[in-house]
């Protein structure tokens, strides 16, 4: 195409686009969109991956693909898509995961640039280290509704995908979820933890029984007794120390039971909320819920009419709920059926039954408790913390990724500024706002220094290894197959040898003497990555994260010696007390939001991104942010130099433009609890 027709180009960017070879990770919104632009600009060998196939929802922006499509692989019918647009290209194309263990470091080394265009922050990080491995020049890119960004990732030149932490996905108490819900969302997660218990992948932390080991309800689970209902009538049954009730697995009961919707719908909404009034502690600041059973007036209609389940933007009656919770159970049950023995089912939000169980069994425990119910559409959305779509801010997106595309194979990285689109011009009305200078590696980041380390704060006597494994090591730290040593010792705690250290992963850490002080040694052979952790012990209460994770060592000193030296630092007395931003990373075992997403566009909240910034100003530049300060309307007001902020619910800060800018935003996204500290919007 452009690269074959003689003047289009320079010459020199027309050879190197003739002899280079790209990988496009990721065939959604921004994927289709990048590889549309490398067909028609000429690039001659492609390589795309993607492990999902094409939902019907995906047909309002993804254009590569047509009705006809759904079903299929989204990496394959995007290739026979883009080849109509010029035949001549080389396109390969990968129906699998990118993290899978066949895309290893050499794998990488095969390409000239990686362009990322995925919709997850596990692939994200993995492509992050495989490419800093390679050596071989990342160019991320994301969008969140009208926002985009597109950022190169160079090692030893620009600060990689992880120097600054990602704030984790918001959990709740599993004694609000259980017992005390007062808001929609507490809801739809207990509605979720429903559905695994009953069809999913069981977690001891998503039992959706009372739980009585509530420290508000302390000291009256036995007089609750009496109540609880056949289910929970067998030989074992007792309250144990830690509380929770004991009953035979939630999903043999139901299967006892044939799912039977009558049972189910007054086990779940009629007899545990009863033991919830049993305790009465709870109820003594708070409107005590209200019982339903499966034969109450308010859930009879007529149930030929069924045309209600389509309508998602309505708010179902809760007589709708119990219809469609009936109906759903039919189809889940013979879902699983189909499934191999001792498969289970996976919630998604684009499987039918799987999506109307939880808006329905939300919205009926929504009415329970008194609280606002919601549309299935917006269930949709709450449950993943996602926001829709736009198609053009990935159009624009994509086609800023193939700019940068072009510098980088004329090695003009210094002219791959991280770039940002806003919803509204700013002052110099530029809707694409480009960065001063690349930002510099975070010398904290556990990923790109070069002698990775970190501290890690954790009660050592709460979690056990298959724990610190799973949640640390893989959920937070993102290694895929980890080996661990205690250093001083050689002795090795966990092995990605299949049994090699089985024996080893129920016992406490510190049974395996890793106590506070104790150095380990983290490899994943895979990854090429290794990572020392130094042990840190804390006592945590109930429900107080278990583990965090510190990078910047500043951050172990008391908060008094830290404030001391802010303090100083404020008055010109001392040096800066950190070199970057904020490097803790804060989680709790078993986080009980969803962060994948395809359909819709999840929101993550980056708490720092660190944006180097000159020290000098040209005469050029200070003519300019002169100029920029006479249109402001109201002399007398401060100029402002960063966005305002709103919070809004869940959590999620929404971004207003000023009028007052003095010249390109720096600050893409601020947390309005901590306003010094700069992020930006990071996720497809």
């Amino acid at each position: 195409m452009a690269a074959s027709l003689d003047g289009v180009f320079p010459t020199t960017l027309q050879d190197k686009m003739k002899n280079s070879k790209l990988l496009v990770v990721g065939a959604g919104g921004i994927g289709c969109e990048i590889l549309k632009n490398l067909v028609l600009s000429g690039f001659p060998e492609i390589e795309i991956i993607d492990l999902d196939t094409i939902d019907l929802s995906n047909l309002n922006r993804q254009f590569l693909f047509h009705r006809e499509h759904v079903g299929k692989s989204k990496s394959q019918v995007a290739r026979e898509s883009a080849l109509q647009f010029n035949p001549d290209v080389k396109i390969k194309a990968y129906h699998d995961s990118i993290m899978a263990t066949d895309y290893g470091v050499n794998f990488f080394k095969k390409f000239d640039v990686v362009l990322n265009a995925l919709d997850n922050r596990a692939a994200r990080n993995h492509v992050n280290r495989m490419c800093l491995n390679a050596e071989v020049p990342l160019i991320e890119s994301g969008t969140a509704g009208y926002n985009g960004q597109v950022e190169l990732i160079k090692k030893g030149l620009t600060q990689c995908y992880e120097c600054t932490p990602k704030a984790t996905q918001k959990s709740f108490p599993g004694c609000t979820i259980r017992n005390t819900p007062s808001e929609p969302i507490h809801c739809i997660v207990w509605a979720k933890h429903l559905f695994n218990q009953l069809f999913g992948e069981t977690v001891d932390d998503e039992d959706i029984s009372p739980d009585v080991a509530d420290p508000e309800a302390k000291g009256e689970a036995n007089d609750a007794e009496g109540s609880k209902n056949d289910a929970e009538k067998t030989t074992d049954e007792k309250v144990p120390d830690d509380g929770n009730v004991v009953r035979v697995n939630t999903r043999q009961w139901a299967k006892d039971n044939n799912y039977d919707a009558e049972t189910l719908f007054n086990k779940f909404f009629y007899d545990d909320i009863k033991y919830l009034l049993s305790m009465s502690n709870l109820w003594k600041t708070r409107k005590p819920p209200t019982p339903i059973k499966w034969d109450s007036v308010l859930l009879k209609q007529d149930e030929s009419d069924q045309s209600f389940a389509r309508q998602y933007h309505k708010i179902w009656s809760l007589a709708e709920c119990a219809a469609v919770f009936a109906d759903c159970l039919k189809k889940l049950k013979l879902n699983l059926e189909k499934t191999e023995e001792g498969d289970s089912l996976v919630w998604d939000k684009d499987d039918q039954p799987a999506m109307d169980f939880v808006a329905a069994c939300a919205n009926i425990r929504g009415y329970i408790f008194e609280i606002a119910r919601k549309s299935r559409f917006e269930i949709k959305s709450m449950a993943g913390n996602i926001i829709p779509a736009i198609a053009t801010t990935n159009a624009i997106t994509a086609g800023v990724v193939v700019l940068h595309t072009f510098k980088v194979l004329q090695d003009q990285l210094d002219k791959c500024k991280s770039v940002y689109m806003r919803l509204r011009p700013n002052p110099r009305q530029q809707l694409l706002v480009p960065e001063k200078m690349l930002t510099t590696p975070n010398p904290n980041c556990y990923v790109c220094a070069a002698e990775p380390a970190i501290h890690l704060r954790i009660d050592t006597k709460r979690v056990h290894i298959n724990e610190f494994r799973d949640d640390v090591l893989i959920k937070t730290l993102n290694m895929v197959n980890p080996d661990v040593i205690v250093d001083a010792k050689g002795v090795v705690v966990i092995s990605s040898e299949e049994g090699e250290t089985e024996c080893n992963e129920n016992k406490l850490m510190s049974e395996m003497d890793i106590v506070d002080g104790v150095l380990l040694k983290c490899d994943d052979f895979f990854q090429n990555y290794e990572l020392s952790i130094i042990i840190v012990h804390i006592d945590t209460e109930r429900d107080e994260p278990l583990f965090e994770v510190v990078a910047d060592p500043n951050q172990l000193k008391p908060k008094e010696e830290e404030k001391t030296k802010t303090s100083e630092n404020e008055n010109g007395n001392t040096d800066d007390v950190s070199d970057g931003p904020s490097t803790s990373k804060r989680s709790k075992i078993n986080e009980v939001v969803d962060d994948d997403d395809d359909d819709l566009c999840l929101i993550e909240e980056d708490d720092d991104h660190n944006i180097s910034k000159p020290t000098d100003k040209s005469a050029t530049e200070e003519v300019t942010e002169a100029t920029d300060k006479l249109q402001v309307k109201s002399p007398e007001k401060p100029v402002a130099t960063k966005r305002k902020t709103t919070a809004v619910e869940d959590d999620i800060t929404e971004i207003l433009d000023s009028d007052e800018e003095d010249g390109p935003t720096q600050s893409k996204r601020t947390k309005i609890c901590e306003p010094d500290e700069k992020g930006v919007i990071n996720i497809d």
